[in-house]
């Protein structure tokens, strides 16, 4: 169980990361800082783990991990994250005892030197691993990047990307809400753009079918005035026909009088 900030960050940060990874396999539970009881009606045999992977054991909330109401499930990978209060020989004990109930994979680190050390069970028993430092587990598929440096220790996912702290997890939730935030902003600005847009297309459609009315009317006007034009020219030269009509017929008539008159004498 974490003592201390550091311890419990690691704890976090391997267990979210862990959880994370397996979030589409319903068959793998993932937990932190639990205790494990390995035989019912023995309350003393019971260990705390910072943080195990039971393959073959459904999600879900347990306020400690009850073996045999597990089908008798042993966590497969067990991690342990060293604090300055864990001594050399109390972690030897714990090593022991997890080889002794049959854990497949144990880790344990020490955030303080960046040390990591990985035992594999093999058909003896756990046998450590030379070289923790690029070792990829063969249950979870994490390869670690484990550099003597304090806070060092690198977990990567299948995929390459690395486990997130806690923080940096945050500020990713943090950085996505502003994200999906601005997209939100920049979504119905695009609406109300678009909405200005079909305004200003329907006003400017608006406007050219007033300037194609006007220009009816114009034209309709035109030939009004054409056809007045024509009509007022046929009267004129209907009149002006009449006129000579009525001039010729007097002139006609005044020459016919003189003749008559011309005859009498």
């Amino acid at each position: 169980m974490a003592d201390n900030m550091t311890q419990f960050r690691w704890i976090v940060t391997i267990k979210e990361g862990l959880d994370a990874l397996f979030d589409d396999r319903p068959d793998v539970l993932v937990a932190g800082d639990l205790l494990w009881y390995a035989t019912d009606g023995d309350r003393a045999d019971v260990m705390a783990l910072d943080v195990m992977v039971a393959f073959g054991r459904p999600k879900g909330e347990r306020g400690s991990y009850l073996q045999w109401k597990e089908e008798d499930v042993v966590p497969q990978v067990v991690f342990e994250v060293h604090s300055p209060r864990n001594t050399a020989a109390e972690m030897a004990e714990k090593r022991r005892r997890y080889d002794a109930r049959g854990v497949e994979e144990y880790y344990h680190y020490n955030p303080a030197t960046g040390a990591l050390k990985a035992w594999l069970r093999g058909p003896d028993g756990f046998r450590e691993i030379k070289r923790a430092d690029g070792w990829t587990s063969p249950r979870l598929g994490v390869t670690f990047e484990a550099p003597r440096r304090k806070d060092g220790l690198v977990i990567h996912r299948p995929d390459g990307e690395r486990f997130r702290t806690f923080q940096e997890l945050k500020r990713d939730e943090d950085a996505a809400r502003r994200i999906a935030e601005a997209e939100t902003r920049r979504r119905r600005k695009a609406v109300r753009v678009a909405r200005a847009e079909r305004r200003l297309r329907e006003e400017a459609d608006l406007r050219a079918d007033e300037a194609d009315l006007r220009a009816d009317e114009a034209g309709h006007r035109a030939v009004e005035a054409d056809l007045r034009a024509e009509a007022e020219r046929r009267l004129r030269e209907a009149e002006r026909q009449l006129r000579e009509e009525a001039e010729a017929r007097a002139a006609r008539l005044e020459a016919r009088l003189r003749e008559l008159e011309g005859g009498s004498e």
